[in-house]
């Protein structure tokens, strides 16, 4: 008997004897599965209308292309940001324990979010040259062991035969954003990122990849450093949207 065939039957007997369970109720579920299908019910996907900047959800009977009032009023540098699932109950409970609670197998569910973003029409059939992570500052990598942006911009990369390269640095260590309202974020983050050293981004259409789009700050600081340095777009993908 091959290694393979031995090491799919070990696979097997494990499965029966312990069988993958939901991330969240512990509901039996597929081999491939991280949520049974109750739980999955229960996650939002972000559908239109949505600002077309940013995905700022909306309600209401809009059927135009539109942007929303947040985005009129300042400069923004990104061409879009998109995001897969509203940042709410499972989702965030996932999202959270991935980056939190070291969790760090819960990047498989989260990528496969972030996946979904780009099926958007902003996104989909768009030919990028490179996957971004938005980086950590290195104390804050060091608190928490990783980064998250990082570890899904890898996994993305293997499944969209695209180089993720970390491109760029953050130099600054900043306050949470957890707290802070939207030019708080903007003024907190103002000169927190740039280029790596011996990096170059002219002329490249850049994919830039986060968990969480909360009021966009951070990825329109990051796109604002990548543009200044000859990038002819950069658009974000996010598996959520606060």
């Amino acid at each position: 008997m091959s290694t393979l065939a031995k090491f799919s039957g070990l696979r097997a007997i494990a499965s029966l004897l312990y069988p993958p369970v939901c991330t969240i109720c512990a509901a039996i579920v597929g081999s491939d599965d991280y949520l049974c299908e109750e739980c999955k019910a229960k996650t939002t996907r972000i559908i239109p209308p949505f600002c077309g900047k940013c995905s700022e959800p909306f309600e209401g009977a809009i059927t135009d292309t539109f942007i929303c009032a947040n985005c009129a009023h300042r400069t923004i540098h990104f061409d879009a940001a998109v995001a897969a699932y509203r940042s709410r109950g499972i989702v965030r409970q996932i999202i959270h324990d991935f980056k939190y609670g070291r969790q760090i197998h819960l990047r498989h569910l989260v990528t496969r979010w972030l996946t979904a973003a780009l099926d958007d029409p902003r996104l989909r059939g768009r030919r990028f040259d490179v996957i971004i992570p938005v980086p950590l500052h290195p104390a804050r990598k060091r608190e928490r062991g990783f980064n998250q942006a990082s570890l899904l911009a890898e996994l993305l990369s293997a499944q969209i035969s695209i180089q993720s390269k970390p491109l760029l640095e953050r130099i600054r260590y900043t306050t949470t954003q957890t707290a802070l309202d939207r030019t708080e974020r903007m003024e907190n983050l103002h000169n927190a990122f740039r280029l790596r050293k011996n990096t170059n981004v002219r002329d490249l259409r850049v994919l830039l990849i986060d968990d969480v789009l909360t009021t966009g700050s951070t990825l329109n600081e990051c796109a604002r450093i990548l543009k200044g340095a000859g990038a002819i777009s950069v658009h974000a993908a996010t598996a959520a949207r606060a």
